[in-house]
């Protein structure tokens, strides 16, 4: 049927599974990884060289050395030939001087604040259950469905949900929902600003990102006003754009710190649990009541010199893939109304197989840039072998064990978690912090890649020069991932995990 339609799925394998990462991989994700990587080289080969043609003639003509050789060229009619010379040298000095003022500033991470919800908005599954069979809403089919996806979905006793939905019946509202809004995020902004030292009116630029509660004035708006910010300030909302925002949100943040220089910038995101609720009987828009829970974060970037020191982390790429232009894709995630009239959030059951052709586009691009040459020498030599001379060999899976030192996995279900631990062949201390994250807190959407970087400071630290990459994906259907360098060992003692 079409996506306004009702979805009839399996009974219990709902979501399908994750795609082989085994399998090939398409040929264009790979050549714009290495396209990225070409334009890093291009740096690494054009500063030396300009910086040394700088300083030899600068060398050469303090010691007169440069007016010999132009009176040797003028002796032996070579006057021309020389004249060339210093002009490409020049050029190149130029371009050389262009490239380096025109690159891209560096961003820092120099602190973040997760939100940790009260002790009374705890919902055990006992009373998630009772509380849904209190409300007279859902039949005993989806009850006994809601029991059991809560009971795989790798969530603990411990998450939250709002206040709204503790309620019997429960209070769902846009003022219910503004509440739980600015309980989250007033909350986050407050402290991570106080970790950072700094004063509303010092942030430059806002960007709030959250998918399906988009009131008027917006979520920016409610910060500025709450906080008293600057009439300046560059405020942006991003909504609709699913898990994957708070990553999509740090890539905005990056290009707006290119434009605007000795800038600091606040990223709040979070997601709406209270208007989007849904009481209907629709077993594919039953699954976010049992997995999405309360939980936002708040970060502060800045791309000022000056930040270096006190930052936490360094920004090194963001890559992101979109997969919207299928309509498979497009349409595994998608808000609608079911046969009812009763709006709700459709999940596919081919979601795990397009996420993971979107994980694997995303890996594949990511790849040029992160992994070491080693890997990168037998992932090209197998690509020619198979592409260029037709050989029929399995693909080879580059191991980003060797990239990186913790990985952020956006705790969409716990699934999603085992497969790609699986097809990635991670080492559980990797996935640990994912599956910890999730079972604590549940999936707080666009938030959770920070919980789970909260959980590695906390419990084992962070040391200087180890990469971070976090990794998230959403609606659309889009796959997105964020590295990170550490500038200093980090053992920060976050509230949501001590």
């Amino acid at each position: 049927m079409g996506r306004g339609g009702q979805r009839h799925l399996p009974e219990i394998s709902v979501l399908g599974r994750i795609p082989d990462f085994t399998r090939d991989v398409a040929f264009n994700y790979v050549k714009r990884g290495y396209h990225l990587l070409c334009r890093h080289a291009l740096t690494l080969f054009l500063l030396p060289v300009g910086g040394t043609l700088v300083l030899e003639l600068g060398n050469m003509a303090k010691s007169g050395e440069l007016m010999e050789i132009w009176d040797v060229a003028a002796k032996t009619n070579l006057q021309f030939n020389m004249v060339t010379f210093m002009a490409c040298c020049l050029l190149l000095t130029m371009v050389a001087s262009v490239y380096v003022f025109s690159r891209s500033k560096p961003v820092y991470l120099l602190d973040y604040h997760c939100y940790k919800p009260p002790e009374e908005l705890k919902m055990p599954h006992a009373k998630f259950l009772e509380l849904s069979r209190d409300s007279k809403k859902f039949t005993e089919k989806s009850m006994e469905f809601q029991r059991k996806i809560i009971e795989r979905s790798g969530l603990g006793d411990e998450t939250y949900l709002p206040e709204a939905v503790h309620s019997v019946p429960a209070s769902i509202s846009m003022k219910a929902a503004r509440v739980e809004a600015e309980m989250v995020m007033f909350e986050s902004v407050r402290e991570v600003l106080a970790a950072c030292n700094l004063k509303p009116r010092q942030v430059d630029i806002l960007i709030v990102n959250c998918s399906l509660f988009n009131p008027t004035p917006s979520l920016s708006a409610m910060i500025v006003n709450h906080f008293k910010m600057k009439s300046n300030v560059v405020s942006y909302n991003l909504s609709g754009m699913g898990c994957s925002a708070g990553v999509i949100a740090i890539s905005l943040a990056k290009e707006l710190l290119q434009v605007y220089p000795n800038s600091r910038a606040l990223v709040v995101s979070t997601e709406n649990i209270t208007q989007n609720w849904y009481f209907g009987n629709d077993r594919a828009m039953l699954i976010p009541n049992c997995l999405f829970r309360v939980g936002a974060a708040a970060v502060v970037l800045s791309n000022r010199r000056s930040d270096r020191r006190r930052a936490k982390y360094e920004l090194a790429h963001v890559v992101r893939t979109h997969m919207g232009a299928s309509d498979a894709s497009y349409g595994c995630v998608f808000q609608q109304e079911d046969e009812d009239g009763t709006a709700g959030v459709y999940l596919s059951k081919d979601l795990m197989s397009i996420a993971g052709h979107a994980l694997k586009a995303n890996i594949t691009t990511l790849g040029p840039l992160v992994l070491p040459i080693s890997e990168q020498l037998l992932f090209f030599v197998n690509l020619v072998m198979r592409k260029v001379f037709k050989r029929r060999m399995k693909p080879y899976i580059p191991d980003f064990k060797l990239a990186f030192e913790h990985v952020c996995i956006h705790t969409g279900g716990r699934g999603v978690v085992e497969e790609i631990e699986k097809q990635l062949a991670m080492t559980p201390a990797l996935m640990q912090p994912s599956k910890d994250t999730l079972f604590r807190y549940g999936n707080t959407s666009s938030s959770s890649i920070w919980y789970v970087l909260a959980n590695i400071e906390t419990k084992g630290g962070v040391r200087r020069g180890d990469r971070v990459w976090q990794i998230a994906f959403g609606s659309g259907f889009k796959c997105n991932s964020a590295i990170w360098r550490a500038l200093h060992n980090i053992n920060t003692q976050h509230a949501v995990w001590t």
